[in-house]
Order: structure tokens, then C-alpha cells, then sequence
């Protein structure tokens, strides 16, 4: 039986996350990009204003929470073992050339995830409890008339997060914590347990008040890490960079402990772990910022742009620029095994092991604190505020098992899932384009296009 699972999720995960998605998420990116006229370029000045201006100051309308800690929880969410462990897979699959292709997924994520978030903000509503709630389930349901999508896709969020934002997360933890200190996994499932319901037990605005925080201390943390190296090893970077480009287009020949690749490879792998690491496309971060307190949807979109930023185009590039200039890329080594000999061989002692393994367990732990928001946006969709309470005691229980289980099935069917979820979110971005251009027009020639 188990087997049958297997094997029919990897014919399907073939399809998720095969060539015809990836063509269909970058093809959304680049026509977004079009038709906005380059949003994520002409905006991103003022996306770097509007949320590093306004870090402690309050929205400007309705909304659950303050816009920095919307972007920070979404962060928390997106900010994952993908930007260690994934982008040294692509590195190593796709060869230096993967992380060009990986900048180029995260300059088109960055107008992806704009609209998706301004979409969701003009669809929100409140639940029951007062919450506000948004996402692609309310934009298919209200906006497109299509509550039946808009509940598989809150199905798919609220399944899909048990897995790739709880147990996978989770078991990372317990292992890095096991591997590096020895200890013991029930433990830190126990710990994990006590954590997270100290956070999520009080609903978004709790966990906006500990991401605003948790979030810039540790991208300071592992992005200074990997800064320290960089500096260290400057001499080095123009023949980094050159090679980066160079492969992209040329392919990679086999080297030390690394195969070879194509020019395809480089593209595929590097497409792939970019998308999968910011999830722009995906419809995930628009359920957290639809919370958000402000005067306009395109305002908030802003952070979207400013949140694909900072996962790809700082800490993936932080990650994948240390395996490339300490030339960990040819050992043969992969996944979090290559990033943590990549920061070893970089730091003296054991302060590379202690960055990544650092940074692996914040990352996760956020990781599990806004991913548990997302599933019960789903839930709270499909059953009514009601279901939110009986959601996050579930949410903690599967943290423990996650932590002291074994979960190769249930990482493939979760990422599966969460592929899965793309389909439906991008038939409601795709069918509400002359909406966000209403809306983007809107805001930057009316009063909402003065800063404040």
C-alpha cells in the first residue's frame, strides 16, 4: 500500500513540480511584469521605504495586525530549510549556473507575489471572530464566482501545511539539534510542542508580535554569517560571479565530487528551489497579509515585493555565494550537508557548523509558526471560525510526531500538495489582472500615492 502511495505521488509531484509548472509560474511572472509595467523594479525603492520606514508604526485601515508584522510572519513562513538546504541542492544538481536561474525565478516572484497580495487585500473579509482573512479561496469565491475552487484550494493549504510547514520542519529540527548536540528527539519534540502553542495559541496577532522580532534576528544572524565569508573571501568573488553567468548558459563540466550539468539543469534546478524557497505563485503569503492593517491593497503588495527580496535575492544568494567562493561545490556533498561544509570551511572553528545549524532551527521554527496561520486560514474557510481553536491543538500534535518520526512520504506528498496549490491560485491572479491594474493606477495616481 505504501508503496502505491509512493509511486503514484512521484508520477504526480512529477507534473507539480515538472517543466509545465515551472513554465506556467515563470510565465505568469514575466507576463505580471509586462503588464505592470516592471512593478517589482520601478516599486522597489519604495517597498524598501515603506517597510524599513515604518517598522513600529500602525496601518492605516482595517486589518488583524501592523503591515511589518503581516510581511514578517509571511517571511517566517517563506524563510525555510529551502534557503539552505535548497539552494545548495540546486547547486549541486544544476551546477554555479542554477543560482543565476535562481535570481532570475526571484525577480519575477517579486511581481508574482505583488499581485497575488493586492488581489487577496480587495477580496478580504472578516470571520466570525473579527479576524480578517484573505486569499484565493475568497478571490475564486467573491471575485470569480467560485467557491468550489476556492475550497480545494483551502484543502490543499490547510493539508499541504501539516507537512511542508510542520512535521518536515519539525523532524529538521530534532535531527540538527540530534546530529549536533545529541539530543534526544522526543525532547525536542516536547520543547517544539511548548514553543509554538505559546505562540500560535493566541491567534495572529500573538504571532505577529513574535515574528516582527524572531524574523530580522535571524536573517541578521545567518545573513552576517555568511557576510563575514564573503568579506574573507572577496578576492574571489568576480571569478564567482563570472562563473555563475558563464554557466548558466554554457553548462557546468564535471568537477571533484560534482557530475556535471547542462545548461538545462541549471535552469530547471535553479527555477525550481527559487520558487520553491520565496513560493510566489503559490498563493500561501497572500492568507497572512490579507490581515494586515492598511488603506489600500496595493500598499501592502509593496511588502510582497520587499518579502521575495529578502528570501531569494539576499539569503539564497548569502547561501549559494559561500558554497560557490569556498568551493564546497565540487566535494560531492548536498542539501544542508554541502551548506554546512561550505560555512565550516569558511569560519574559523566551529562557527560555521553554528551559523547554519543556527539558522537551520530558527528558520524552521518560524517556519512552523506561520505555516500553522496558512492551514487554518484553509480550515477556517472550509468550516468557520470555529474550526480555528481545534486546528492549532491538532497543529501541536503533529509537531511532536514530525520531531521523533521519520517523514520521507510525507514530505513528498506534502510538497505534492503544496505544488498543488498553484493551480488554483494562479486561475484567480491570471482572471483578476485588469483588477490589479485598476488598483495599481489607482493607488499611484490618487491620494494613497503619497507616503504614509
Amino acid at each position: 500500500m505504501v508503496e502505491t502511495i509512493e509511486s503514484v505521488n512521484a508520477w504526480l509531484n512529477g507534473y507539480v513540480w515538472g517543466t509545465p509548472m515551472i513554465v506556467l509560474l515563470i510565465g505568469t511572472g514575466v507576463l505580471l511584469t509586462i503588464l505592470t509595467g516592471a512593478a517589482q523594479f520601478r516599486f522597489l525603492g519604495r517597498a524598501l521605504r515603506e517597510v524599513l520606514g515604518k517598522l513600529t508604526q500602525p496601518g492605516r485601515g482595517e486589518g488583524s495586525v501592523r503591515p511589518f508584522q503581516a510581511v514578517a510572519t509571511a517571511l517566517a513562513s517563506t524563510v525555510g530549510v529551502g534557503n539552505i538546504a535548497g539552494v545548495a541542492t540546486a547547486i549541486f544538481l544544476g551546477g554555479p549556473g542554477a543560482l543565476f536561474w535562481l535570481w532570475v525565478s526571484g525577480l519575477l516572484g517579486m511581481c508574482t507575489k505583488y499581485a497575488e497580495i493586492v488581489i487577496a487585500l480587495h477580496y478580504r473579509e472578516r470571520d466570525a471572530d473579527g479576524t480578517m482573512r484573505g486569499g484565493a479561496m475568497y478571490v475564486l469565491k467573491k471575485g470569480l464566482g467560485m467557491p468550489w475552487l476556492g475550497a480545494i484550494f483551502a484543502l490543499l493549504a490547510s493539508l499541504a501545511a501539516f507537512g511542508i510547514g510542520n512535521m518536515v520542519q519539525a523532524n529538521s529540527v530534532a535531527d540538527a539539534l540530534h546530529a549536533t548536540f545529541g539530543f534526544d528527539k522526543s525532547t525536542t519534540g516536547f520543547v517544539l510542542v511548548i514553543l509554538t502553542g505559546a505562540v500560535i495559541l493566541g491567534g495572529i496577532k500573538r504571532i505577529g508580535q513574535v515574528t516582527e522580532l524572531l524574523v530580522p534576528f535571524m536573517a541578521l544572524f545567518y545573513i552576517g554569517g555568511g557576510m563575514v565569508i564573503l568579506v574573507l573571501h572577496a578576492a574571489k568573488l568576480p571569478d564567482v560571479f563570472a562563473l555563475v553567468f558563464e554557466s548558466a548558459f554554457s553548462g557546468t563540466a564535471a568537477a571533484g565530487g560534482f557530475a556535471g550539468s547542462t545548461i538545462a539543469m541549471a535552469m530547471r534546478y535553479g527555477i525550481a528551489r527559487g520558487l520553491f524557497s520565496n513560493e510566489a505563485g503559490l498563493g500561501s503569503a497572500p492568507m497572512v497579509h490579507a490581515a494586515a492593517s492598511t488603506d489600500h491593497p496595493v500598499r501592502q503588495g509593496l511588502y510582497g515585493i520587499f518579502e521575495v527580496f529578502v528570501d531569494t535575492l539576499l539569503i539564497c544568494t548569502v547561501t549559494g555565494l559561500v558554497i560557490l567562493v569556498t568551493d564546497s561545490w565540487t566535494s560531492g556533498s548536498t542539501g544542508a550537508a554541502l551548506s554546512v561544509r561550505a560555512f565550516e570551511a569558511g569560519l574559523l572553528g566551529t562557527w560555521g557548523d553554528v551559523v547554519v545549524t543556527g539558522g537551520l532551527i530558527l528558520f524552521a521554527y518560524s517556519t512552523v509558526i506561520g505555516w500553522s496561520y496558512y492551514g487554518e486560514t484553509g480550515i477556517v474557510y472550509l468550516f468557520g471560525a470555529r474550526a480555528a481553536i481545534p486546528y492549532r491543538i491538532a497543529w501541536l500534535v503533529f509537531i511532536y510526531l514530525g520531531a521523533v518520526g521519520s517523514l520521507h512520504l510525507i514530505w513528498d506528498i506534502a510538497d505534492t500538495l503544496n505544488g498543488l496549490m498553484a493551480i488554483p491560485n494562479l486561475i484567480a491572479v491570471l482572471a483578476s489582472i485588469p483588477l490589479l491594474l485598476r488598483l495599481q493606477k489607482e493607488f499611484f495616481s490618487g491620494p494613497g500615492s503619497k507616503p504614509g
